[in-house]
């Protein structure tokens, strides 16, 4: 067999499920790896990986080559078995048509937000050009939502290569795709640095395709064949040195993570992970807060209310620990893009709560019902009423029942916190990512990632535990 890994959700054309057989797969990389496949005399073997741990994947081994659109760069050269480049892109911007005219370089973006893909040239040259130019630069998992985040206006521009931004352009209008290039690169196959052998194997195929027409005429099918495909297949079987890519002189002026020693990089990167971690705390604290009296509020509602209000709190709590945070959190910042535009922070702030509410509600609703009807009796006996029976018994003694798990929850949500990377929020772990893909390693940044984590939730945990020796019933 030959094990190959890749993605298809949004990785089209290189990568996708076939809509006539959602079970196929299609792309021009599924036809490569086929023809990998043949010229080894082996059967291909798909192995649906996310891309951004496609690299990870084929350095553990699970699979023998990645093939996604990955591109070429100095760190894959260096920490992995690269292939040949196959296929030569550009790098382009893409704006609203209003701001065509505009709107048509980098420097033209002062100040303003870009999206593009996470761990791509694209990416590594917006963070270059921003103390360059003043921008922002906005990370995406997928291609699909920068365009769209791009019409709805949440960003001014877009800067992702040609495939792409012309695949989308096809389906999505509202946005020019300005003809200028901002780059050039090129996509390779990524193996494991000790299939070095093989690698070289799969590069006389390559050769071989380029040779006789092959790739011209999958390229070609995929309606992604150009002028710049014929010139790179002549510095190749010239046996010219291709480099990983081309940028402006003025931003490839400025050293990646993998051109500088790692502690240095480390050192140059802290701060950025210092930033995130206060990015997650923030969003942790003002979500659990508003999870406490969403929760309180449901709880007290489902004791308390009438069998309508009951009913209503029920269902909300069932469907949100029925649903994915994921969706729920794609569904408040994209789904509801049309008629509210939330920030990203805020529809983060907001799914985390929202999320968390169901879970905190049925903590206190357990606790109220777990002090003892004897109590309660007592006191309406002495007359309380029971707005005074909840707030001077049964409510003091719920919280104190209730605060472990309140705390366990609290220790949750901050690592939970990274699931709103998808929504272009750039908390610890997605920074963290970042460090680690430029760097070529995960020793370093994971390491800090997991000190700042430690760093964050064990003094909550050692107040918590004050707390409740505090409050202990002998």
């Amino acid at each position: 067999m030959f094990r190959w890994a890749g993605d298809p959700e949004g990785g089209a054309p290189f990568v996708e499920a076939d809509p006539s057989h959602p079970d196929d797969l299609v792309g021009f990389d599924v036809e490569i790896t086929s023809l990998f496949a043949r010229g080894l005399g082996r059967t291909p073997e798909f192995l649906n990986i996310e891309f951004k741990s496609i690299v990870q994947s084929i350095t553990r081994g699970d699979a023998d080559i990645g093939m996604s659109g990955i591109e070429d760069s100095p760190t894959r050269r260096t920490t992995l078995a690269v292939t040949l480049p196959y296929y030569e892109f550009r790098e382009v911007l893409s704006v609203r048509d209003a701001d065509a005219r505009t709107l048509t370089s980098l420097a033209s973006l002062r100040g303003k937000k870009i999206g593009t893909l996470v761990d791509t040239l694209a990416y590594e040259i917006l963070l270059r050009a921003e103390n360059e130019y003043g921008l922002q630069a906005v990370s995406y998992e997928d291609d699909v939502h920068p365009y769209s985040d791009l019409i709805v206006g949440r960003v001014d521009a877009v800067l992702l290569d040609n495939v792409l931004a012309e695949r989308r352009h096809r389906g999505i209008h509202g946005f020019t795709v300005q003809p200028a290039t901002i780059a050039v690169g090129h996509y390779v196959g990524v193996l494991a640095p000790a299939n070095a052998a093989l690698r070289d194997r799969l590069n006389d195929v390559l050769r071989s395709a380029m040779r006789d027409g092959t790739l011209e005429r999958i390229f070609t099918k995929w309606n992604v064949w150009n002028a710049d495909q014929a010139a790179l297949f002549a510095r190749v079987l010239a046996g010219e040195p291709v480099p990983p890519y081309i940028v402006n002189a003025a931003l490839q002026m400025i050293p990646s993570a993998a051109a500088i020693p790692m502690w240095d990089a480390t050192k140059r990167y802290l701060p950025s992970l210092l930033r995130a971690s206060v990015v997650t705390i923030v969003l942790s604290c003002l979500s659990m807060a508003l999870a406490v009296a969403l929760g309180v509020f449901i709880a007290t509602g489902r004791v308390y209310g009438n069998r309508l209000a009951r009913i209503a709190l029920t269902a909300y709590v069932e469907l949100i620990r029925g649903t994915p945070i994921l969706l729920q959190l794609f569904v408040l910042y994209y789904g509801l893009a049309s008629a509210i535009r939330l920030p990203a922070f805020v529809a983060a702030l907001l799914g985390l709560a929202l999320n968390y509410a169901a879970y905190e509600s049925e903590i206190y609703r357990g606790a109220l019902e777990a002090v003892s009807v004897g109590q309660l009796e007592a006191a309406r006996t002495l007359g309380l009423s029971e707005i005074q029976v909840l707030r001077l018994i049964r409510g003091p003694q719920a919280f104190r029942l209730a605060l472990a798990p309140m705390t366990n929850d609290f220790v949750a949500m901050l690592k939970d916190s990274s699931l709103v990377s998808v929504l272009t929020v750039l908390e610890l772990t997605k920074q963290t990512q970042i460090f680690a893909t430029n760097l070529g390693s995960w020793i370093i940044p994971g390491l800090l990632c997991a000190g700042l984590y430690l760093a964050m939730s064990l003094p909550l945990a050692a107040l918590a535990r004050r707390l409740e020796q505090r409050w202990k019933v002998a």
